[in-house]
């Protein structure tokens, strides 16, 4: 930032911040990971919301996705100009406008629940993945400035760690909070004023779930700023453009950027129906609230995976990881939707435990052997998250026509491009 020098370093790799105790810096180390335990939650929150969207407006699958379609474009339209952002204000006060744009977005939250308009709320799910979006560019190398430099991997470790236990607490809580109330509503005899009515009461709890949401995002926002001035010791790296897209010239990286689109795109399209999948007679049958809590459960597992996944990743090419785990998902998937009851519920929840590794694995694998390009190569990564736009929509569609069992084939697929993506990778290591 203009204006403020670099802080100088100790011997240990600690930066020496001005006005800043080593205090202090805990306490911010203890609020950026409460960052990320918000935004994991704020995320994954949205597979309770589409069931109760669906079921208030009578909604399609292919339309109840639309949620997740919102959010996640906010991904690709969002992610460049983050960084623009992130250049010109620092990481302190990006990630203050992004606290503000979700605490702005989670307030259209009320107006949404008035109106009794769909619309209303794609239009305030979009601006709070447009804020998540800075958040996410600013907070992780923040994170990795709050203490010395040895210790910078372990503290993003532990604080996406957070991440991953925010999505269980949130996704359990959400469901007891938002679907435990639900109403089944039939439209049929019902004036357009009557319907609306409806709609209002049955929101009404989301409206002041967000609302409280963004009373907690304005505070911690606040926070951040009254502390500015100490934390805007690092310059931020110049984001470049040039020649961005013609690295997907490179085979590996193409391949890889397809797949963190895949990846995604079926974690989250399974986890937006999970709760519906649930609810069919043909699999448990359960209310919208029970399914609920085992959709938290899908979620835990990919925390579990992640915690093995560091230890086999050790031990194991990471090829040879990704291509096990893939095919397990597929497996799981064929399970689930060629069986009934209590297996293909079950079957299908634990793809979340072969989710667990994908993400980070892909990530690595895709950028091995860059070096001056890598900040450019991992931009376009982030950029496909916008599959979790795309591919459920798809599911959805596909359930609309030949109902969600059947549907499962789009996740499948999914799955088996990013096994591929593990059998080049086997072959290609030495040439990366």
């Amino acid at each position: 930032m203009a204006g403020m020098g670099m802080g100088s370093i100790d011997r240990g790799g600690s930066p020496q911040r001005p006005g800043m105790s080593q205090a202090d810096i805990r306490r911010m180390q203890l609020l950026v990971v409460a960052v990320f335990f918000l935004f994991g939650g704020i995320t994954n929150i949205n597979d309770v919301l589409i069931p109760k969207l669906k079921g208030l407006f009578q909604l399609s699958y292919m339309q109840a996705n639309l949620v997740q379609f919102a959010f996640f474009t906010s991904y690709a339209i969002f992610s460049i100009p983050a960084g623009l952002v992130m250049k010109k204000l620092g990481y302190v006060r990006g990630v203050v406008l992004g606290f503000a744009i979700m605490a702005l977005a989670c307030v259209m939250f009320l107006p949404a629940t008035y109106s009794g308009q769909y619309i209303s709320f794609l239009v305030a799910l979009f601006m709070i993945g447009g804020g998540i979006t800075l958040l996410q560019v600013a907070v992780n190398p923040l994170i990795l400035q709050l203490g010395p430099a040895e210790t910078a991997h372990s503290r993003l470790t532990f604080a996406q760690l957070f991440n991953s236990i925010g999505v269980f607490v949130m996704v359990y809580g959400g469901a007891e909070l938002i679907l435990g109330d639900s109403t089944p509503v039939d439209a049929t005899g019902l004036s357009a004023a009557s319907l609306k009515a409806i709609r209002v009461q049955e929101t009404a709890i989301i409206g002041q779930a967000y609302l409280g949401l963004a009373v907690v995002l304005t505070a911690i926002a606040a926070f951040f700023w009254l502390w500015r001035k100490a934390l805007d010791g690092q310059a931020v790296e110049e984001v470049k453009l040039e020649g961005t897209f013609a690295l997907l010239r490179r085979p590996r990286l193409a391949f890889g950027v397809l797949c963190i689109f895949m990846y995604v795109g079926a974690e989250v399209g399974i986890g937006s129906n999970l709760v519906s999948y649930l609810g069919d007679e043909r699999v448990l049958g359960l209310s919208q609230v029970e399914a609920g809590r085992l959709l938290a459960l899908y979620w835990l597992g990919a925390l579990v995976g992640r915690l093995a996944g560091t230890v086999l990743l050790r031990l194991v090419k990471p090829g040879l990881v990704l291509l096990c785990f893939a095919a397990a998902a597929i497996a799981l998937i064929a399970a689930s939707a060629l069986s009934s009851g209590a297996l293909a519920a079950w079957t299908l929840i634990a793809v979340g435990l072969a989710n667990s590794i994908m993400f980070p694995t892909i990530f690595s694998l895709a950028t091995e052997g860059m070096t001056a390009e890598a900040p450019q190569a991992s931009g376009l990564l982030c950029t496909a998250i916008v599959g979790g736009a795309i591919v459920p929509v798809l599911i959805g569609f596909a359930a609309d026509n030949v109902g969600l069992a059947a549907a499962m084939l789009v996740p499948i697929a999914c799955y088996a491009v990013i096994a591929s993506f593990g059998i080049y990778a086997m072959r290609s290591r030495a040439a990366a």
